[in-house]
């Protein structure tokens, strides 16, 4: 417990509020004392009322739920506050943040408190191994299947509508790499920069700049692409439904600065224009179940013939649905995907994916976990000429999973500790499409943390 008199110097120095020509409404504060100046700034603010209109009883212990008040009253003078203060009233919101939101002060709300710059983060311990595949080729890797990767970010809220968010990451970065560690290998670089600026009574979203794009939105699979991406996009959501429409170019995978066919010429990189529908429904749409559809058209910068060069891609555009069901601690899902091919001569490429996830593995509840399994079927056509997979995909398994293939999943994640979090993934029963060459099977654990 804070006695009075510290918890009101504390909000004080928060306030930051003019005094000179208050009076004193407490007969047991002299003009005199210490607390003087801190007392009569709180009173003449409305921050605090005493007892009985007389008494303001400095030396008595109070409880937090007083002391929350007093920062609710503060939080409601930001805008007179300095930077230094406004830092002030934040430490103290965070402090009392389970009281007020008992009081009826939305928390969440405090994210939006201006001059508030707030520092995230996650790091990432990978194992990675695949066997190889029926002619003993594959990707088989020894002391390299160990990695790292962390990200930085930084979130500046500039009023009540707009903020900033600026993220550095690092390659996910080989620890049999024995060079030294300026030698380039796992360059760090920025993967977010970007403008979010809400209206339309916070319906309305417009993010611009440097951004993770997940292709079909956040809540679906993300087979061809979730990665860094630069471009704009505008939301609408509410509740019930959300429609999103983008434009951009992908910056991360060989997507980024795809070589088409026979490895004769370069581009500048891939760029799409797409469009999301989602409803939401049992729970709203963190929390419930969920059905979207998506479009995206693919366009080759700087690529030779064809329409804007897009013949250079395997496909010229794609669309796709999802659905998530929710009962209760089981979760079903399916995801369907055409990508149309731009050559006449050559069938479309589909992706199925099914997955059932029992559990929910929460990073802020300890021992909490979840278990799943899953199923993918994807054609032929996601290779460029040296047969790597063309996107960079949201999806966990390696490259020659991804393409002419059926496979099966299986994996298990647990939060360990607050913020920390291991995740064990192993296909099995993978076999090609087309050909008798299978791939190898893929073992993937990592630790996660995040901050």
């Amino acid at each position: 417990m804070k006695t009075k008199v510290t918890a009101a110097l504390a909000a004080t120095m928060a306030l930051g509020t003019a005094w000179a020509f208050a009076a004193n409404p407490f007969v047991d504060v002299p003009s005199d004392s210490w607390a003087y100046k801190s007392v009569v700034e709180l009173a003449d603010a409305g921050i605090i009322q005493g007892v009985d209109g007389q008494y303001f009883q400095g030396n008595r212990n109070i409880t937090r739920y007083e002391a929350a008040e007093m920062v609710a009253k503060a939080m409601a003078h930001m805008d007179q506050a300095s930077v230094e203060q406004r830092a002030l009233i934040n430490k103290l919101a965070d402090e009392y943040a389970d009281e007020l939101n008992n009081l009826g002060v939305r928390v969440s709300a405090l994210e939006n408190r201006v001059g508030n710059v707030k520092l995230t983060g996650d790091a990432r311990i990978r194992y990675i191994n695949q066997d190889g595949d029926d002619n003993g080729n594959g990707e088989v890797k020894n002391d390299d299947s160990w990695s790292y990767r962390v990200r930085l970010r930084a979130n500046a809220q500039v009023n009540d509508r707009m903020k900033l968010t600026y993220g550095i990451s690092t390659d996910s970065v080989n620890f049999a790499n024995n060079g030294p560690a300026d030698s380039g290998n796992g360059d760090i670089y920025t993967d977010l920069a970007n403008v979010d600026y809400n209206f339309g009574g916070n319906n309305w979203d417009l993010l611009v700049g440097r951004y993770e794009y997940v292709m079909g939105g956040p809540r679906s699979y993300g087979f061809l692409f979730g990665d860094t991406f630069d471009g704009a996009q505008l939301k609408y959501q509410n509740d019930k439904f959300a429609a999103t429409a983008g434009y951009g170019k992908f910056k991360a995978g060989d997507i980024a600065g795809y070589t088409y066919d026979n490895g004769s010429q370069s581009m500048d990189g891939v760029k799409t224009g797409y469009g999301e529908l989602e409803g939401f429904f049992g729970g709203g749409r963190t929390a419930g179940s969920a059905l979207g559809v998506y479009y995206n058209d693919f366009t080759v910068a700087g690529a030779e013939g064809g329409e804007s060069g897009r013949d250079s891609l395997p496909f010229d555009d794609a669309w796709g649905a999802y659905g998530s069901l929710n009962l209760g601690k089981w979760n079903l899902f399916a995801n369907y995907e055409k990508y149309n091919s731009s050559d006449s001569s050559t069938s479309d490429t589909d992706v199925w994916i099914g997955k059932i996830t029992y559990g929910s593995a929460n990073f802020a509840a300890p021992k909490s976990w979840d278990m799943w399994v899953e199923y993918l079927n994807a054609d032929d056509g996601f290779n460029d000429h040296n047969g790597n997979f063309v996107g960079s995909t949201n999806y966990w398994r390696a490259d020659n999973l991804l393409n002419n293939v059926k496979s099966w999943g299986v994996g298990v994640d647990y939060t360990f500790a607050k913020n920390a979090q291991f995740q064990v993934m192993q296909s099995f029963a993978s076999e090609a499409k087309e050909g008798s060459n299978d791939p190898g099977e893929e073992t993937r654990a990592q630790f996660v943390f995040v901050f």
